[in-house]
């Protein structure tokens, strides 16, 4: 046991906390955990602590079901909507097999080999995510509604905005779990919020974006209200986005530079290669068959093309100066593995480098109003569940960089899913109970 974690068991002790959650997600990002009191927790930095992985989707089978969850020093937060007496801290998990080897299927490592591989190559990669989320009123038996909490609008404040409230619970909850907010405000939809936080590495970023998802959970309960991340709750209403923003850094430097500077070569064909490959991994950044009633409506893009400033674009530069000077992904939406997306995202993008794929150029249109001249050149994302399913299964790009074994399971899960929907009378019956009360 290292010096983090005796000085982590210090912390415990002098600071009231009595209950540790071990947190780890499946490999479709559903987040679970395990709660242990304080006094395990050296016995689970040195041992470990069994769960049963047949009954997580995708990880084993029963006749080799123990797996073995290892917090992470580096992750410790106290989580501050469950106080004292009694405090609560949790911890991301890696996991292992019984004979200590790696567990194959944990996507938070997958993410980890995919950020080594960057840093072999020479560069570090940021990643920040702008998150979309609906807040609903519940029944009287605590059950979510589909009554939306307002009836704002885009940057509107109150009284048309009433989860201004909730919003700032949320912002000071994630301070406290040292993740920094920078904006948050209500988005286009009714009762549609979006809080935005800084960007960091790819795997802090990753867990952040769970952590933030769990606490606004939590603090919507706490207020009587549900929250969802379903990419579209409402048929006639903006879907929510979760809007992937990166850049790359060399020696300490962003490279991303300033418009009137001129793109450097190496960003270029680090957003050439997600460009080519986005078709292809949308089954892994837009998940559900729920996902593709986003896509082409309300700026969630259509088409394959990138421009400066445009929201009607796949990829967007966005007006930045300096450090905060990136590239956007504006398709994936929130019901996606964070670990899993990301690893596929910057792997697209490392490919581009090394084969120093050409950006085409941009597309300087509103492509929700272009005519057939403008789009009819432009690759489209897949607009349908099994498409984009058919995409992901013949892509050796994908099946490269998960590996075969958990591509597989993750492909027949999704093939299973799309067989259920096709099969369902009710689309959005099968929406509500599938969906919306989960995710």
């Amino acid at each position: 046991m290292n010096n983090t974690a005796n000085e982590i068991l210090q912390f415990v002790k002098e600071n009231d906390v009595q209950f540790i959650r071990l947190n780890f997600c499946d490999i479709f990002g559903l987040q679970k955990n395990i709660s242990i009191m304080a006094d395990g927790l050296q016995s689970a930095f040195e041992n470990g602590v069994s769960f049963d992985a047949h009954a997580i989707r995708g990880f084993r089978d029963i006749t080799r079901s123990d797996l073995l969850l290892f917090p992470d020093p580096a992750t410790l937060s106290v989580l501050p909507w469950r106080p004292g007496p009694g405090r609560v801290v949790r911890f991301y998990c890696d996991i292992k097999n019984p004979d200590g080897s790696v567990f194959a299927h944990n996507t938070r490592v997958l993410l980890k080999r995919i950020v080594e591989r960057a840093a072999q190559m020479g560069y570090v990669c940021k990643t920040g995510a702008e998150c979309e989320f609906y807040l609903f009123k519940t029944d009287e038996d605590g059950k979510p509604s589909r009554v939306t909490l307002d009836n704002g609008g885009y940057l509107d404040i109150a009284p048309l905005d009433r989860g201004e409230d909730i919003r700032r619970e949320i912002c000071l909850s994630l301070e406290e779990m040292g993740i920094q907010p920078e904006t948050s405000h209500h988005e286009q939809g009714p009762g549609q919020n979006e809080i935005d936080f800084k960007s960091s590495g790819a795997v802090e970023s990753a867990d952040n974006l769970q952590s933030f998802k769990s606490a606004v959970k939590a603090i919507a309960a706490r207020n009587g209200l549900f929250a969802s991340f379903m990419p579209k709750p409402l048929p006639d209403a903006p879907g929510s986005g979760l809007h992937v923003n990166l850049s790359l850094s060399q020696n300490g430097r962003n490279i991303f530079k300033n418009t009137d500077e001129g793109h450097s070569d190496t960003a270029e064909s680090f957003i050439a290669g997600i460009l080519a490959r986005t078709p292809e991994m949308t089954l892994f950044l837009n998940p559900l068959a729920n996902s593709y009633e986003r896509l082409g409506k309300f700026e969630a893009p259509k088409y394959v093309s990138w421009s400066h400033q445009n929201r009607s674009q796949l990829v967007r530069i966005p007006a930045a100066i300096g450090e905060n000077v990136r590239m956007e992904l504006r398709s994936p939406d929130p019901s996606l593995n964070p670990y899993l997306a990301f690893s596929l995202i910057i792997a697209a993008g490392l490919d581009g480098i090394e084969n120093k794929m050409t950006l085409p150029p941009a597309v300087d249109a509103d492509l929700y109003t272009a005519d057939a001249g403008v789009t009819k050149p432009l690759a489209q994302l897949p607009d349908n569940f099994d498409a984009a399913i058919a995409l992901a299964e013949n892509s050796s790009f994908v099946k490269n960089v998960i590996g075969d074994e958990l591509f597989s399971k993750y492909i027949a899960v999704k093939k299973t899913e799309s067989g259920d929907f096709a099969a369902a009378k009710d689309k959005a019956g099968f929406y509500q109970e599938r969906y919306f009360n989960v995710i």
